[in-house]
């Protein structure tokens, strides 16, 4: 198999849009997302199938013979059978989870390869990884403050509404409708991106042979900020929740997404290191 350094790169820079679009349509129900997602993803299972190709008809070798080999045809099958659901069911659900394994599986190859195979640019891929996976964790927590501020505005313009106080401010903060919404769809974005920034770290963590802690309080604050974000979605899609109370727990949230960030990075074991 060629050894592109920047052609994997693509693959999973790719491969994590799709996964982004593909949960931005299993909550909104986006068709525009859906088939942004597919087509990106068709994108990646054409280079995935060349590779393959590559292996079976050049290398002579049926890439299942080895557990490193097979993690690659594993995720191509993944991929395939995700395009092929995507044409004959509508199930976001389905399809978000299959991809999120997908991609788990098809980062785990190739941060493997690059540190068995690829030598000096394998070792640029693994530590490209890692920042990576903090980056996106950094744009997450944008989403997530962007969605705070708008929970924030709501909170005072449904103060100003009720006590009927303020009115000359209040078509400078927005209209309530809108501010929920707004707040919805940048946790509908941080969601996916933190997730895929956590990945990073356990597979990066894995592939450099770094000492690491499901324990640490970096990493147990990072999953909890998942979490609670992701409950924030469950409430509002399968409770309903909307209005004065969403917008106070998302101000609840972002208490515990500072607390992670200011106090937990202090106290980490692992990520201090690295």
């Amino acid at each position: 198999m060629t050894e592109a350094k920047w052609l994997y790169e693509i693959i999973l820079i790719i491969y994590g849009l799709s996964l982004i679009g593909y949960f931005i349509d299993f909550i909104q129900h986006n068709r525009k997302a859906n088939r942004t997602a597919f087509w990106l993803l068709s994108m990646v299972w054409l280079l995935q199938t060349v590779f393959l190709l590559q292996q079976v008809f050049i290398e002579k070798s049926f890439p299942v013979l080895t557990l490193y080999d097979g993690l690659s045809f594993y995720a191509w099958v993944l991929i395939t059978l995700s395009l092929i659901l995507n044409k004959l069911f509508r199930v976001q659900f389905m399809l978000f989870f299959i991809n999120l394994l997908g991609f788990f599986i098809l980062l785990l190859f190739v941060s493997t390869r690059a540190t068995n195979h690829m030598q000096g640019q394998g070792i640029e891929l693994v530590h490209e990884m890692l920042i990576a996976h903090i980056t996106l964790a950094f744009v997450s927590y944008g989403f997530f403050t962007v969605s705070f501020i708008f929970s924030l505005m709501y909170l005072i313009q449904y103060r100003f509404l009720k006590n009927k106080k303020g009115f000359r401010w209040m078509w400078r903060i927005g209209d309530l409708k809108q501010l929920d919404a707004l707040s919805f769809k940048a946790v509908t974005i941080g969601v996916p991106l933190l997730t895929i920034s956590i990945i990073l770290g356990v597979t990066w963590a894995y592939a450099a042979n770094a000492e690491f802690y499901w324990f640490d309080l970096k990493t147990i604050g990072s999953i909890l900020v998942l979490v609670v974000y992701v409950f924030y979605l469950l409430l509002r899609l399968g409770k309903g929740y909307q209005g004065k109370a969403i917008s106070m727990y998302s101000s609840a949230a972002f208490l515990i997404l500072l607390t992670n960030f200011l106090l937990f990075s202090n106290l980490s074991n692992f990520h201090l290191h690295y």
